[in-house]
């Protein structure tokens, strides 16, 4: 057990800033090489009205980690995830369902009543997650999102936040 009471390895999110920025850059270009955005980019974006974002890192607390991120808005009453990702090497150990609570929780703490998403139709992995998160599927967007060989359709799903508890299982 760590002095603050997390166990050695594991996740922990803290809201992110402007000082973040090169490192949800790097973050980024890590999860999306295929569409890397530049710390700058990220940095106008948290720049407008409504932006947040987190950082989810693991380790020893005096030796941080970074391994996923999520970027988000609320305007009008609705929440987006404008991006979320893990690095490869930290998939599938409960970074990017920590990330998603985190921004719905948000979201819903800053009066949205619903969050959207976008997620590429071949991203199973991240399908499952936000199925096991209430996420529906509402709509599709062909050739969304650009891939080496072609581009894959985007599917856009929608939370609605008023369903939000503790319990994913």
């Amino acid at each position: 057990m760590s002095p603050d009471g997390s166990s050695p390895g594991a996740v922990r999110i803290k809201p992110a800033g402007l000082a973040d920025c090169e490192v949800l850059g790097c973050l980024h270009s890590a999860c999306f090489p295929e569409d890397p955005w530049s710390g700058a980019a990220i940095g106008r974006l948290l720049a407008t009205p409504g932006m947040f974002s987190f950082l989810a890192d693991v380790g020893e607390p005096g030796e941080p980690r970074p391994v996923g991120f999520v970027l988000a808005r609320v305007a009008a009453g609705e929440g987006e995830i404008i991006t979320i990702g893990i690095e490869p090497a930290a998939r599938r150990a409960g970074a990017g369902g920590a990330l998603l609570d985190a921004a719905a929780g948000a979201a819903r703490d800053c009066g949205a009543e619903s969050l959207f998403l976008e997620v590429a139709e071949d991203n199973n992995p991240a399908l499952r997650l936000y199925r096991r998160r209430k996420f529906l599927e509402i709509g599709r967007r062909p050739n969304y999102y650009r891939r080496i060989d072609g581009a894959v359709a985007a599917i856009v799903m929608k939370l609605e936040l008023f369903q939000l508890n503790t319990n994913h299982s």
